[in-house]
């Protein structure tokens, strides 16, 4: 089943709707070599402290990462950080890919 999260973005993006932010939380030299078109890159290790500078705290972030535990894990620190809106990508990068994503690199 395709997850509804990459679903809904992708038809936002179409729609030119882009109020949201992608946070990648692989590593950096995996970020590298591919990801979701847009999407910023954060190692999970400093994903608190520079989201907080990065980002507005009531801005929409959808995280994925190398598994969907490690998705989950960003999320919850996130809201922890006092993020009102964040929600993982559930089987990030392929899920993305299942349903037509742009992507850099892949």
């Amino acid at each position: 089943m395709l997850d509804s999260v990459a679903h809904d973005l992708k038809s936002r993006l179409e729609l030119g709707q882009p109020g949201f932010t992608i946070v990648d939380v692989r590593d950096r030299n995996i970020y590298n070599t591919g990801h979701i078109t847009g999407a910023v890159p954060i190692p999970l290790t400093d994903l608190a402290s520079r989201a907080k500078t990065a980002f507005h705290s009531k801005r929409e972030i959808f995280v994925y990462g190398e598994n969907d535990d490690q998705a989950a894990q960003a999320t919850q620190m996130l809201k922890e950080a006092g993020f009102a809106y964040v929600c993982e990508i559930k089987g990030g990068l392929s899920a993305w890919k299942a349903v037509g994503g742009a992507t850099v690199g892949v």
